[in-house]
């Protein structure tokens, strides 16, 4: 069987190391999954996401030259996961359609600008500096600015 880069296949797995995991391939080839690939959270132990012997879903990522298969865990279920929230919109199970969808007025007041997050961001940010810069120099028993550079000797 030719497998193409992006298809999805769904295959068993047959060994679990602590870099990923083995899945057996319809037509028998046999690919990696490699744990950054496992879950779209962080994996510190592969065994808490999978088992030997259980059946997954997966993406090819790439086929080398010397017959080595990249394989996606994470990127099958995320493009699942699309084409299921695409087919609830257009068969009509949600409340609004992607032609008459429409914010409510409260709705719009919350959804600002890019320009108006970074200016709070960066002022909330500045707030934070300041403060923390006062209370390093007070640790320190740096220049004062309340004395006025007149340090007690």
């Amino acid at each position: 069987m030719k497998l193409e880069v992006g298809s999805i296949l769904e295959g068993k797995i047959t060994g679990i190391t602590n870099f990923g995991v083995f899945v057996e391939l319809p037509g028998g080839d046999t690919g990696m999954v490699h744990i950054s690939e496992i879950a779209s959270s962080f994996v510190k132990e592969i065994r808490d996401y999978v088992k030997e012997g259980q059946m997954v879903k997966v993406k090819v990522l790439n086929v080398g030259e010397k017959g080595k298969i990249a394989l996606s865990m994470k990127q099958a279920i995320q493009r699942d996961e699309r084409q299921e929230k695409s087919s609830k919109f257009s068969s009509g199970k949600n409340k609004r359609s992607n032609n008459n969808f429409s914010l409510k007025d409260n709705e719009k007041k919350e959804i600002s600008s890019f320009e108006d997050m970074m200016s709070r961001f960066k002022k909330a940010s500045d707030e934070k500096m300041s403060d923390l810069k006062r209370a390093t120099e007070s640790k320190r028993g740096g220049f004062s600015r309340r004395n006025n550079g007149n340090q007690s000797r």
